[in-house]
Order: structure tokens, then C-alpha cells, then sequence
């Protein structure tokens, strides 16, 4: 089965000299540049004027790349916005820190941007929420936008804020494909980001899970990539049967870092990311990423011709994709059970 060519990994967006000029010039100076590229499209016309998208976090699709956010961009095209013509959209955010998020939010703020995106979670979200009350705020898979303060309601967002979740049926679901896939397993290591804003919620769903499955679990803070080796150093010492890794931006980051360690200490890998699954891991189960970022170039389309986020309902996701490299399994020595197998919705050989 072939299998797509890894992400590249995000380098970190240097700032033009488009950022040096003040607000109000930066955003004629990006307007004037644009409309130049559309036919017939004049200071005289402003409601052709190409619109500005600014997105935080995940930064510019590579060319030729399979990053997830190509989906989006070409989602756009199909519905009229095309960037470089109908559209211009500027990325901030690439690089795993989620304390850069505040001054990256302020930047598109300052360069009047007409939507912010945000592809990097509750927390970078967050961020976007507090830099403006009047920029629409496209936030694309966050957890639990209405515990965690983004919005009023599911159904009723209020404010300046709408989007797609990222809920799964719950982070238990790890921990048994676990105990499913690696027969005997009964050490699980989980690296967490203490710095994500839903840290402590993430590591209470694991720990009751493990209670619950019987499973020694092993949670393991890791905030930056300069930490993986002294992550892998405590699996060692506990001997972990497995290593589970959720949906945060430094472990996305730091993905083909992971994985090489992984390899090199023989630790079957689980995680929600379909890249990783894509790269080596033994097992990804998660939404399905690029069903979520088409729909949500549809919620862009809409706040662009000028649809209040208030009344566009939080959406939750509806698909999920379960994915096994038996290539992995076989490296590893791992028998995955028919079972699994005949559920998976693709297999990687």
C-alpha cells in the first residue's frame, strides 16, 4: 500500500517587511497589491477587494507537502477564495511554544486581517479570543470549547468566536487499543503537555481509564522537544509496554523525533495523528482531519460573505479514522488481532 510522503516539519514564519509598517498601511499596501491581480478590480470596487485570512498556528502548507491544511487552502479555491488573488492569507504561530500565541494573535489584529484561523488548539484559541472581540475566529479542533471558556454554547456560540471541535469518544479509547494491539501490555506511558491548557484534564481522563482497564499508567510531563530524551529515558526505567502521545502542537512538532526514538527503543507507538500512523507508529485513531478542514473552509466562506460566529454552531465531529501499519507490527514482532484488523479503516503494509 503506498503510503504518503511525510510533513515537513514547520519552520518558524519570519516576519516581512510588510510588518514593519503600521496598521492601516499594511492592510491598503496588501489590499492594493491583491486587487492588482484581479481583472477590472479598482480602488472603485471594494466589494471585490480580496479578503484577509489570518491564521494561527500551524504554519504554510509546504509545496508538494501532505500537510492537512493544503485540505483547507484548496477547500477555499473551490468556494471563489483563491490565495494570491480573491485572497491573501498570512500564517504566525509555526513555531511549538504555546506562550508565542498572545503576540501572534496581536499581529493579525494589527494587520486588520478580515478572519483568524486557528489550527493549533484550545490554547492558541484562547489567545485569539483575548487579542479581539470584533475579528471573526474560525477555531478548528479545540477541546471542549464551552469548559474551557471559548464560547457560551455548543449550539448558540455567542461572541466573535465559532468552529469544530475536537472531541473524542474519550482517552480511554487509547489505553484499550493498547491493551488490544500489544497482548500483555500492562505499562503505559502517556508524555502530556503541562503547558496545554487541557493538561489537568487530559491526564485525569488517563488516569481513571488506567483504574478502570487495570493498567499501570505512567504520565510523563513534557513541554518542549529538548525533553523527549529524558522522556524516553523514564519509559526505559519502567519498562513501558507501549507509548500514547495526544493532539498537542510540540508533540506534532516533534513527531519524526518521537517516532526515530521509538524505533530505536522498540516501543509500539499510539496516537491520534494519522501522519504518525503514516510514518511508523503502530496504531492512529483520531477525527478525520481532512473531512473537518473542508467543512470548515465551508465556515469560512460563510464568515467572509459576512455570517455572524454568534449564530454558527459549534460542530462536533462525526468521522473518525482507525489506522494500523502492520509493517510497524511486523518490526515490532506484534501479532494484531483479526479483530482489530477487520476494524481498521486502512491498513498500512
Amino acid at each position: 500500500m503506498k503510503v504518503a510522503s511525510p510533513p515537513r516539519r514547520a519552520k518558524r514564519h519570519e516576519l516581512s517587511s510588510l510588518d514593519a509598517l503600521a496598521p492601516d498601511s499594511r492592510r491598503r499596501l496588501l489590499l492594493a497589491s491583491c486587487a492588482a491581480l484581479l481583472p477590472g478590480v479598482t480602488s472603485a470596487q471594494p466589494a471585490s477587494r480580496p479578503r484577509l485570512i489570518g491564521v494561527l498556528g500551524v504554519a504554510r502548507p509546504n509545496e508538494g507537502g501532505s500537510d492537512p491544511m493544503r485540505v483547507f487552502v484548496a477547500a477555499l479555491a473551490e468556494l471563489g477564495w483563491v490565495d494570491g488573488k480573491t485572497l491573501v492569507i498570512t500564517w504566525r504561530g509555526s513555531e511549538p511554544r504555546y506562550d508565542s500565541f498572545p503576540e501572534h494573535a496581536r499581529e493579525l489584529v494589527g494587520l486588520g486581517v478580515d478572519l483568524i484561523v486557528v489550527n493549533a488548539g484550545i490554547t492558541a484559541a484562547l489567545a485569539a479570543k483575548q487579542a479581539t472581540a470584533t475579528i471573526p475566529i474560525l477555531a478548528i479542533g479545540v477541546a471542549d470549547p464551552v469548559k474551557f471558556g471559548l464560547v457560551a454554547s455548543m449550539a448558540r456560540p455567542g461572541g466573535n468566536v465559532t468552529g469544530f471541535a475536537a472531541t473524542t469518544t474519550d482517552w480511554g479509547k487509547y489505553l484499550e487499543l493498547a491493551r488490544e494491539a500489544v497482548i500483555g501490555a500492562t505499562r503505559i506511558a502517556v508524555i502530556a503537555n503541562p503547558t496545554n491548557v487541557g493538561y489537568a484534564d487530559y491526564v485525569a481522563a488517563n488516569e481513571a481509564a488506567a483504574r478502570q482497564l487495570d493498567l499501570r499508567l505512567q504520565m510523563i510531563p513534557v513541554s518542549a522537544a529538548d525533553e523527549f530524551g529524558a522522556a524516553f529515558d523514564a519509559m526505559k526505567r519502567e519498562r513501558a509496554d507501549v507509548l500514547i502521545f495526544g493532539p498537542d502542537r510540540v508533540f506534532f512538532a516533534g513527531m519524526g523525533d518521537i517516532l526515530e526514538r521509538a524505533r530505536a527503543t522498540g516501543i509500539p507507538v499510539i496516537t491520534p495523528f494519522r501522519g504518525a500512523a503514516e510514518r511508523g507508529a503502530l496504531i492512529s485513531f483520531g477525527l478525520d482531519v481532512r473531512d473537518m478542514l473542508r467543512n470548515a473552509a465551508a465556515y469560512a466562506d460563510r464568515l467572509l460573505r459576512g455570517a455572524k460566529p454568534a449564530e454558527l454552531p459549534i460542530q462536533q465531529p462525526t468521522r473518525f479514522e482507525l489506522i494500523v501499519n502492520l509493517k510497524t507490527a511486523k518490526a515490532l514482532n506484534l501479532r494484531i488481532p483479526q479483530s482489530l484488523r477487520l476494524r481498521a479503516d486502512e491498513l498500512i503494509e
